[in-house]
């Protein structure tokens, strides 16, 4: 179980992100268009996690923007932005926002994810969603970076993140 903090309250996650150097965890969650992707259908890309609790929070929101910007400029790498907001709401910000370089998934039918990458939040107010965290995986599935945001009001390490790609 990780800490982290909701406006520097103390908050708990189900684990931890997994470790670097080992294979990430597959798995299979819903894409805008209610179709599936699953992480194994990317075999051979780097591939960037953005996980995040909701797109209705001006962070997630601004994360979701930045990833898509940087993820235009690498083409050799996947970038999905995973949270727990129904499809429907992925698509509707895509469009909005004009983000295209990068995959929204959400895990409303899944309950591993979150266990397999540790992220679920266990307790506090956001009870049930994904905490933010950063996971790159190298060409061959194995996670090469991790970052799990210690604050959820706080954005991610861009650079650190991207510089490892």
């Amino acid at each position: 179980m990780a800490k982290i903090t909701l406006k520097g309250n103390p908050i708990n996650t189900s684990g931890d992100l997994p470790e670097k150097g080992q294979k990430a965890p597959d798995f299979t969650l819903v894409k805008s268009d209610l179709g599936t992707l699953s992480l194994s259908e990317l075999a051979g890309k780097k591939v960037l996690l953005s996980i995040f609790p909701s797109l209705e929070t001006s962070v997630c929101a601004t994360a979701l923007r930045k990833f898509n910007k940087h993820a235009a400029e690498k083409s050799d790498v996947a970038v999905l932005a995973i949270s727990k907001d129904l499809p429907f709401a992925h698509g509707r910000f895509c469009s909005t926002e004009g983000i295209s370089n990068l995959t929204t998934l959400s895990g409303f039918r899944d309950t591993e994810f979150g266990k397999l990458y540790g992220v679920d939040i266990v307790d506090g107010p956001m009870a049930g969603l994904y905490a933010r965290s950063v996971v790159i995986l190298d060409e061959n599935g194995k996670v090469i970076y991790t970052q799990l945001v210690p604050e959820i009001g706080q954005e991610p390490d861009y650079d650190q993140a991207l510089a490892v790609l």
